[in-house]
């Protein structure tokens, strides 16, 4: 961090505190040992915000931020300093043609032929900036890749250009969805099978993949000890279709990490002239010449804001000084017109788009400690009741407080009036039409644990939109002893009224077992007594063990001196599935020490 400044930076633990009250948390402060020495430096971890990950995913990221916080001056921005011409990259080479199928998937690609590389290990300072970072050293290639994209945020990748398929002098590459069956063996010596939803980079001449884009290159086409020439790619991926690749293989890395945050076009060139005078810098070698394939430029992104909006929102009495002096620390080029402030957005600050991300700028800037705390104005107009909101509380409560408990089921059906479009899969394609269907399944699954949670009776209900009749209706639907019903709901809480039972009600919580459970009903003559039933219920206890899990008296009767009691009782192991042998050889220990007692099993 220290290099993008000439003066001395604070402490970490400093530096923390300052990113901690302005920016991102810190998750701590690690000590780290200089390589080849007995010294030690420290690493932050910073925890940057997803909305901030357009920019702050990099050692230049940061520095922005510090040197804002602190006003302290970079000795050098390089997103700032010798920009490339209006984003064009010169010269131009014809050796490597590169074709993109869809630039929505692939915005911008940019590359640098370069000859004469000479691969072999980093120099030291390489080598200690990337361990002190957790990463390995491979070789000064991948290494000076590697290096770029930590300081600037623009992952790279870096081709034996010997290694792809020449044709006439010439490459080329095609960007497009992978095809169904293909496969690639990445930089890990791990085979990946793709599916068409997945970016890919293909040697176009030979028609195989070289890449997953944004994600991983491929062993076949791999930087070593023999490579001469190199083609070094700097591409901007779409975000959404490199998360769900790399969700999909189980694959994440430090590019896909970004690329999925999505990042700005414009830095593709930075990144590749960096990168390209780097290499030439460490392995030798001369750049031959750069493709770049950029349909639609980012546009540039101007917001218009006020102080006096500026202090409305936040309750402050900056003046237009102060405002300037945070927007000059953020870096935030800005011209005044008249009243208003037109803040141009840095190509990379893709999260600044309306006037309120401009005003939480400058609020963290100054400090919140800053910002004074103030009452809410009273709210004059009366809050407006959603009926609909209010109808859905009402039964709930009422059906809740009887004992009903609430299930949601899905609003895919197999049969209905509504279609849905793109359907992902096709089961259950249309909108439901009814609850009935998705309460009855509840309700079967439900049933086959009744004994296990003590219930008599299930009893469910759903509150739910259903299409019908080419109209959307919020419908009420009920399981109980008395069927499945349901009934449209209207706005004042009235529906069809359901007689309702009290169910069990357990006094703790105790974790459920995956395993199926036996149900085992025994019934007994015992003398009349006040202590009988604590007596079977300790029998129950002292020979089930862990295994007995519920019992329930469903039925006693008198006669003469004794009572009969009947008894469910729920076996049940959290270790394997019970086999009727084991429910069986409890049910005679159990019925042995009855019989012990002089009582008689019915």
């Amino acid at each position: 961090m220290q290099t993008f400044f000439d003066s001395p930076l604070p402490s970490a633990e400093d530096l923390s505190n300052a990113l901690t009250f302005h920016a991102f948390e810190i998750e701590g402060i690690e000590n780290v040992r200089v390589r080849n020495s007995n010294m030690e430096d420290q690493a932050l971890d910073v925890k940057v915000t997803p909305n901030r990950g357009h920019d702050a995913l990099s050692h230049r990221g940061i520095a922005k931020e510090i040197s804002a916080i602190l006003k302290i001056p970079m000795r050098v921005d390089p997103l700032r300093e010798n920009p490339p011409d209006g984003g064009s990259l010169e010269p131009r080479t014809d050796t490597i043609k590169v074709t993109v199928e869809d630039p929505m998937l692939c915005p911008r690609f940019t590359g640098a032929y370069i000859k004469g590389v000479r691969v072999g290990p980093s120099p030291e300072w390489l080598k200690t900036a990337l361990e002190s970072i957790g990463q390995q050293s491979i070789n000064n290639i991948v290494d000076a890749t590697n290096f770029i994209m930590f300081s600037l945020g623009q992952p790279l990748h870096a081709f034996d250009a010997a290694k792809l398929t020449a044709k006439r002098n010439s490459w080329a590459l095609n960007i497009r969805l992978a095809r169904k069956g293909e496969t690639l063996v990445g930089l890990d010596d791990k085979e990946y099978s793709l599916s068409p939803s997945m970016l890919i980079i293909e040697d176009a001449n030979a028609g195989t993949v070289v890449s997953i884009a944004g994600i991983k290159g491929g062993k076949p086409t791999c930087i070593d000890e023999s490579t001469t020439d190199i083609f070094l790619e700097a591409a901007n991926w779409d975000g959404v279709t490199v998360r769900r690749t790399s969700q999909a293989l189980k694959l994440r890395t430090d590019a896909s990490d970004r690329f999925q945050q999505v990042i700005s076009p414009e830095l593709a060139a930075y990144g590749i002239r960096a990168a390209k005078d780097l290499i030439v810098e460490l392995a030798g070698g001369a750049i031959v010449g750069y493709v770049d394939e950029y349909p639609q430029p980012q546009l540039i992104r101007q917001i218009t804001i006020t102080t006096a909006r500026i202090n409305a929102l936040l309750g402050t009495i900056l003046n237009d000084e102060e405002v300037v002096d945070a927007f000059e620390r953020l870096g935030l080029p800005f011209e005044k017109k008249g009243g208003e402030f037109v803040v141009t957005s840095p190509f990379e600050r893709l999260d600044l788009m309306i006037p309120e991300d401009l005003v939480e700028e400058v609020a963290r800037i100054i400090g919140y400690e800053k910002i004074p705390t103030t009452e809410l104005p009273e709210f004059q107009k009366k809050p407006d009741i959603n009926q609909n909101f209010a109808a859905t509380e009402k039964v709930r409560e009422e059906l809740v407080s009887k004992g009903y408990s609430e299930v949601y089921t899905s609003v895919f059906a197999d049969e209905g009036e509504r279609a849905v479009s793109n359907k992902v899969g096709g089961e259950r394609p249309y909108l439901r039409a009814t609850l009935l269907g998705g309460l009855r399944e509840a309700e079967v699954r439900n049933a086959r644990n009744k004994e296990l949670l003590g219930l008599r009776n299930i009893k469910l209900f759903e509150i739910g939109t259903v299409w019908q009749g080419g109209k959307e209706k919020m419908v009420l639907g009920v399981a109980d002893d008395e069927g499945i019903h349901e009934s449209e709901l209207v706005s004042d809480g009235k529906a069809k009224r359901y007689e309702a039972y009290p169910i069990s009600k357990a006094d703790r919580f105790t974790p459920f077992s995956k395993y199926p459970f036996i149900v085992r009903d025994i019934a007994m003559w015992v003398p009349q007594g006040p202590d009988a039933i604590s007596e079977v219920l300790t029998i129950f206890a002292q020979e089930g063990g862990l295994l007995l899990r519920h019992v329930e008296l469903f039925d006693q009767f008198k006669k003469d001196d004794r009572i009969s009691y009947a008894f469910h009782l729920v076996f049940q192991s959290f270790e394997k599935t019970l086999t009727d042998a084991e429910a069986n050889e409890v049910m005679t220990r159990i019925t042995t020490d009855v019989e012990k007692r002089g009582w008689q099993v019915r």
